[in-house]
Protein backbone atom coordinates (compact mmCIF):
# COMPACT_ATOMS: atom_id res chain seq x y z
CA UNK A 1 0.00 0.00 0.00
CA UNK A 2 1.74 3.68 -0.77
CA UNK A 3 2.00 5.76 2.02
CA UNK A 4 -0.07 8.78 1.84
CA UNK A 5 1.02 12.00 1.06
CA UNK A 6 2.01 14.45 2.92
CA UNK A 7 -1.40 16.98 2.12
CA UNK A 8 -2.31 17.22 5.87
CA UNK A 9 0.41 19.85 7.15
CA UNK A 10 -0.46 23.40 5.97
CA UNK A 11 3.08 24.68 5.53
CA UNK A 12 4.15 28.52 5.85
CA UNK A 13 5.43 30.84 2.59
CA UNK A 14 8.81 29.75 1.73
CA UNK A 15 11.32 31.94 3.55
CA UNK A 16 14.56 30.32 1.81
CA UNK A 17 14.89 33.80 -0.17
CA UNK A 18 14.93 35.91 3.83
CA UNK A 19 18.34 37.90 3.57
CA UNK A 20 20.14 39.69 6.34
CA UNK A 21 20.03 43.65 6.17
CA UNK A 22 23.43 43.84 4.71
CA UNK A 23 22.05 41.61 1.71
CA UNK A 24 24.04 38.76 3.22
CA UNK A 25 22.77 35.14 3.27
CA UNK A 26 21.98 34.82 6.79
CA UNK A 27 24.77 33.55 8.67
CA UNK A 28 25.26 30.80 11.60
CA UNK A 29 24.45 32.12 15.03
CA UNK A 30 24.77 29.26 16.39
CA UNK A 31 26.95 25.93 14.94
CA UNK A 32 26.96 22.55 16.28
CA UNK A 33 29.71 20.46 15.53
CA UNK A 34 30.11 16.72 16.26
CA UNK A 35 28.40 16.68 19.14
CA UNK A 36 27.98 13.53 21.30
CA UNK A 37 25.61 13.66 24.76
CA UNK A 38 25.73 11.31 27.42
CA UNK A 39 23.15 10.31 30.45
CA UNK A 40 26.41 8.36 32.20
CA UNK A 41 27.12 5.75 29.56
CA UNK A 42 24.43 6.30 27.60
CA UNK A 43 24.40 8.37 24.23
CA UNK A 44 21.41 10.15 23.94
CA UNK A 45 22.83 12.47 21.37
CA UNK A 46 25.01 10.91 18.19
CA UNK A 47 27.55 12.96 16.47
CA UNK A 48 25.30 15.96 15.89
CA UNK A 49 26.39 18.84 13.53
CA UNK A 50 24.03 21.80 12.33
CA UNK A 51 23.78 25.34 12.24
CA UNK A 52 21.17 27.44 13.60
CA UNK A 53 21.03 30.91 11.39
CA UNK A 54 20.49 34.41 12.52
CA UNK A 55 17.28 35.74 13.01
CA UNK A 56 15.51 32.66 12.22
CA UNK A 57 13.13 30.12 13.37
CA UNK A 58 14.56 26.41 13.36
CA UNK A 59 12.19 23.97 14.68
CA UNK A 60 13.34 20.59 15.74
CA UNK A 61 11.03 17.59 15.30
CA UNK A 62 11.05 13.73 15.94
CA UNK A 63 9.79 11.13 18.41
CA UNK A 64 9.63 10.98 21.82
CA UNK A 65 12.64 10.14 23.25
CA UNK A 66 14.93 11.01 20.16
CA UNK A 67 17.41 13.62 21.97
CA UNK A 68 15.54 16.44 20.91
CA UNK A 69 15.30 18.14 24.00
CA UNK A 70 18.59 16.84 25.28
CA UNK A 71 20.01 18.63 22.36
CA UNK A 72 18.22 21.88 22.80
CA UNK A 73 19.56 21.57 26.20
CA UNK A 74 23.42 21.24 24.81
CA UNK A 75 22.98 24.94 22.97
CA UNK A 76 23.11 27.05 26.67
CA UNK A 77 24.82 24.38 28.78
CA UNK A 78 21.63 22.68 31.05
CA UNK A 79 22.07 19.58 29.60
CA UNK A 80 25.22 19.32 32.58
CA UNK A 81 23.21 20.32 35.09
CA UNK A 82 21.77 17.06 35.16
CA UNK A 83 24.21 14.48 37.28
CA UNK A 84 26.49 12.33 35.32
CA UNK A 85 25.58 14.07 32.23
CA UNK A 86 28.27 15.01 29.85
CA UNK A 87 28.97 16.75 26.56
CA UNK A 88 31.68 16.20 23.97
CA UNK A 89 32.06 18.13 20.67
CA UNK A 90 31.25 21.79 19.98
CA UNK A 91 28.97 24.36 20.30
CA UNK A 92 29.81 27.29 18.59
CA UNK A 93 28.10 31.07 19.52
CA UNK A 94 29.19 33.44 17.17
CA UNK A 95 32.44 31.55 16.85
CA UNK A 96 33.26 30.66 20.28
CA UNK A 97 32.82 27.47 21.33
CA UNK A 98 30.57 27.24 24.60
CA UNK A 99 32.45 24.25 25.84
CA UNK A 100 35.64 26.07 25.83
CA UNK A 101 38.01 26.46 28.60
CA UNK A 102 37.38 29.77 30.99
CA UNK A 103 33.71 30.23 29.43
CA UNK A 104 31.41 31.02 32.02
CA UNK A 105 27.91 29.10 32.09
CA UNK A 106 26.69 31.50 33.75
CA UNK A 107 27.03 34.17 31.15
CA UNK A 108 26.27 31.40 28.44
CA UNK A 109 22.71 31.41 29.83
CA UNK A 110 22.18 34.69 29.78
CA UNK A 111 22.76 34.88 25.79
CA UNK A 112 20.84 31.97 24.99
CA UNK A 113 17.65 32.06 27.03
CA UNK A 114 16.17 28.71 27.39
CA UNK A 115 12.00 28.46 28.06
CA UNK A 116 9.91 25.09 28.91
CA UNK A 117 7.33 22.85 28.33
CA UNK A 118 5.68 24.16 31.26
CA UNK A 119 5.37 27.75 32.44
CA UNK A 120 8.19 28.28 35.47
CA UNK A 121 7.68 31.75 36.73
CA UNK A 122 9.54 32.16 40.47
CA UNK A 123 6.43 32.40 42.73
CA UNK A 124 7.84 34.70 44.92
CA UNK A 125 7.90 37.28 42.80
CA UNK A 126 5.66 40.24 41.43
CA UNK A 127 5.41 39.94 37.46
CA UNK A 128 7.86 42.79 37.08
CA UNK A 129 10.45 40.98 39.37
CA UNK A 130 9.97 37.71 37.46
CA UNK A 131 10.50 39.84 33.88
CA UNK A 132 13.52 41.34 36.15
CA UNK A 133 15.01 38.39 37.61
CA UNK A 134 17.74 37.82 35.30
CA UNK A 135 19.20 41.22 34.97
CA UNK A 136 20.01 41.06 38.81
CA UNK A 137 22.91 38.25 37.64
CA UNK A 138 24.71 41.23 35.22
CA UNK A 139 27.01 42.52 37.72
CA UNK A 140 29.46 45.12 36.84
CA UNK A 141 26.23 46.71 34.47
CA UNK A 142 23.56 45.92 36.37
CA UNK A 143 20.60 48.31 35.48
CA UNK A 144 19.47 51.08 37.45
CA UNK A 145 16.03 50.60 38.64
CA UNK A 146 14.25 52.85 35.99
CA UNK A 147 16.31 51.14 33.27
CA UNK A 148 15.18 47.78 34.85
CA UNK A 149 11.32 49.49 34.45
CA UNK A 150 11.88 50.20 30.76
CA UNK A 151 13.38 46.65 29.78
CA UNK A 152 10.38 45.20 32.09
CA UNK A 153 7.88 47.31 29.70
CA UNK A 154 9.64 46.64 26.47
CA UNK A 155 10.46 42.77 27.52
CA UNK A 156 6.67 42.46 28.18
CA UNK A 157 5.37 43.92 24.82
CA UNK A 158 7.69 41.98 22.93
CA UNK A 159 6.27 38.79 25.00
CA UNK A 160 2.31 40.20 24.17
CA UNK A 161 1.76 40.86 27.56
CA UNK A 162 2.35 44.48 28.04
CA UNK A 163 -1.71 45.37 27.71
CA UNK A 164 -2.72 42.58 29.97
CA UNK A 165 -0.58 42.94 33.11
CA UNK A 166 0.51 46.56 33.08
CA UNK A 167 -1.79 47.36 36.25
CA UNK A 168 -0.92 44.41 37.78
CA UNK A 169 3.02 44.39 38.03
CA UNK A 170 2.93 44.24 41.61
CA UNK A 171 0.83 41.22 42.04
CA UNK A 172 2.02 37.59 41.89
CA UNK A 173 3.24 35.71 38.79
CA UNK A 174 0.82 32.74 39.73
CA UNK A 175 -2.08 34.83 39.64
CA UNK A 176 -1.33 35.02 36.10
CA UNK A 177 -3.31 32.34 33.19
CA UNK A 178 -1.12 29.16 32.28
CA UNK A 179 -0.72 31.10 28.94
CA UNK A 180 -0.38 34.19 30.11
CA UNK A 181 2.91 32.92 32.64
CA UNK A 182 4.53 31.34 29.83
CA UNK A 183 4.73 34.52 27.67
CA UNK A 184 5.80 36.01 31.01
CA UNK A 185 8.62 33.57 30.81
CA UNK A 186 9.72 34.22 27.86
CA UNK A 187 9.74 38.31 28.80
CA UNK A 188 11.68 36.69 31.06
CA UNK A 189 14.12 34.96 28.64
CA UNK A 190 14.08 37.83 26.66
CA UNK A 191 15.01 40.90 29.03
CA UNK A 192 18.60 39.70 28.94
CA UNK A 193 19.14 40.53 25.12
CA UNK A 194 19.95 37.22 24.42
CA UNK A 195 21.16 35.89 20.64
CA UNK A 196 19.66 32.47 20.96
CA UNK A 197 15.81 31.90 22.69
CA UNK A 198 15.06 28.37 23.05
CA UNK A 199 12.09 26.91 23.42
CA UNK A 200 11.69 23.29 24.38
CA UNK A 201 7.62 22.20 23.73
CA UNK A 202 6.63 25.54 24.81
CA UNK A 203 2.82 25.09 24.35
CA UNK A 204 2.80 21.59 25.42
CA UNK A 205 0.70 22.10 28.27
CA UNK A 206 -1.35 25.41 27.20
CA UNK A 207 -4.77 25.77 25.60
CA UNK A 208 -5.58 26.27 21.71
CA UNK A 209 -5.90 29.75 22.25
CA UNK A 210 -2.74 30.72 24.59
CA UNK A 211 -0.83 28.38 21.91
CA UNK A 212 -1.60 30.63 19.18
CA UNK A 213 -0.62 33.63 21.07
CA UNK A 214 3.00 31.98 21.55
CA UNK A 215 3.27 30.60 18.26
CA UNK A 216 2.33 35.12 17.05
CA UNK A 217 5.24 35.48 19.51
CA UNK A 218 7.71 33.69 17.75
CA UNK A 219 6.49 35.11 14.78
CA UNK A 220 7.05 38.50 15.62
CA UNK A 221 10.59 37.66 17.23
CA UNK A 222 11.80 36.35 13.88
CA UNK A 223 14.75 38.73 12.19
CA UNK A 224 15.27 39.89 16.14
CA UNK A 225 17.05 36.68 17.51
CA UNK A 226 17.26 32.95 16.60
CA UNK A 227 14.85 31.00 17.62
CA UNK A 228 15.09 26.96 18.10
CA UNK A 229 12.03 25.31 19.18
CA UNK A 230 11.72 21.91 19.68
CA UNK A 231 7.59 20.53 19.08
CA UNK A 232 6.01 17.34 19.04
CA UNK A 233 3.41 19.37 16.69
CA UNK A 234 4.34 19.23 13.04
CA UNK A 235 1.70 21.33 12.16
CA UNK A 236 3.22 23.86 14.75
CA UNK A 237 6.71 23.56 13.22
CA UNK A 238 5.22 24.20 9.77
CA UNK A 239 3.65 26.86 10.97
CA UNK A 240 6.47 29.16 12.88
CA UNK A 241 9.26 27.79 11.12
CA UNK A 242 12.29 28.86 8.70
CA UNK A 243 13.84 25.65 9.07
CA UNK A 244 13.46 22.16 10.46
CA UNK A 245 15.76 19.21 11.56
CA UNK A 246 14.33 15.92 11.74
CA UNK A 247 15.99 13.38 14.76
CA UNK A 248 15.61 9.70 15.39
CA UNK A 249 17.18 7.54 18.00
CA UNK A 250 19.38 10.71 19.00
CA UNK A 251 21.08 11.38 15.63
CA UNK A 252 20.12 13.98 13.07
CA UNK A 253 18.78 12.80 10.00
CA UNK A 254 18.20 16.02 7.94
CA UNK A 255 17.91 19.48 8.03
CA UNK A 256 15.97 21.38 5.32
CA UNK A 257 14.10 24.35 4.55
CA UNK A 258 10.65 23.99 6.37
CA UNK A 259 8.20 23.73 2.84
CA UNK A 260 10.85 21.54 1.65
CA UNK A 261 11.10 18.92 4.74
CA UNK A 262 7.35 18.70 4.76
CA UNK A 263 6.80 18.18 0.91
CA UNK A 264 10.02 17.00 -0.26
CA UNK A 265 12.47 15.45 1.80
CA UNK A 266 15.45 13.78 1.39
CA UNK A 267 15.55 10.50 3.38
CA UNK A 268 12.92 7.99 3.35
CA UNK A 269 12.73 8.14 7.66
CA UNK A 270 11.75 11.59 7.64
CA UNK A 271 8.95 11.04 4.98
CA UNK A 272 7.87 7.76 7.17
CA UNK A 273 7.81 9.95 10.30
CA UNK A 274 5.85 12.59 8.57
CA UNK A 275 3.24 10.90 6.67
CA UNK A 276 2.53 8.89 10.10
CA UNK A 277 4.13 5.71 9.69
CA UNK A 278 5.75 5.74 13.34
CA UNK A 279 6.34 8.03 15.92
Amino acid sequence: MEPAPVTDVVVAPPLAGRVAPSGAPPRPRISVRGLDAFFGAHRAVRDVSIDFLDGQVTAIIGPSGCGKSTLLRCLNRMHETVPLASVKGEVLLDGRNLYGRGVNPIEVRRRIGMVFQRPTPFPTMSIRDNVAAGLRAIAAERPTRRRQDEIVEESLRRAGLWEEVRDRLRDSATALSGGQQQRLCIARALATRPSVILLDEPTASLDPLSTQKVEELVHQLRGIVTVVIVTHNMQQAARVSDRTAFMLLGELVETAATPAMFTTPSDPRTEAYITGRFG
